[in-house]
């Protein structure tokens, strides 16, 4: 496993629509594993695969509960609606006001190609939206509502 680099907002690689991933290969394993402790090495939430400089479907998710693996995930039913700030790896040291749905049901693989249908609600709803967001070429500074704004961070 390794630590990868992030890409920036501003890199191209993050407006591209990323390719389905048709079968688990040792690349895409290792891919995971290394996005897994690149978002954990970032405190991150969410990380996905282009964000590394990948273009392929698959993001990870850990909003304190374990990671969540999802291969190729696909939005199947949302309702209703939660603003809030929102931040990015690849946008580091700003937020921005997001509107999101309050809960949403996608269907996605996991890294055994296994088929599982996964209901979220607040953050968790936000996360997957937000990193599906980026396998489709989009970023939150395009959604975000009042501009970017400097995140401050409170001395321990």
């Amino acid at each position: 496993m390794a630590v990868r680099n992030i890409r920036q907002l501003g890199d191209e690689i993050l407006k591209k629509k990323c390719r389905e991933i048709k079968e688990i290969t040792p690349r895409i394993r290792e891919l995971i594993e290394d996005m897994k402790e690149t978002m954990y090495e970032a405190n991150g939430v969410g990380l996905a695969a282009p964000q590394v400089g990948v273009l392929k479907r698959v993001v990870v998710i850990d909003i304190g509960e374990g990671p969540l693996v999802l291969v190729n995930p696909r939005l199947l039913e949302s309702s209703g609606e939660q603003t809030g700030e929102e931040g990015c790896l690849s946008v580091l040291g700003k937020y921005g006001i997001v509107t999101r749905p309050m809960y949403v049901k996608i269907e996605a693989w996991d890294e055994n190609m296994e088929y599982r249908e996964i209901e979220g609600e607040e953050l968790l709803a936000r996360a997957i939206c937000h990193e599906i967001d980026h396998l489709d070429g989009h970023m939150y500074v395009e959604k975000a509502e009042d501009g970017l704004h400097d995140v401050e961070y409170e001395e321990e």
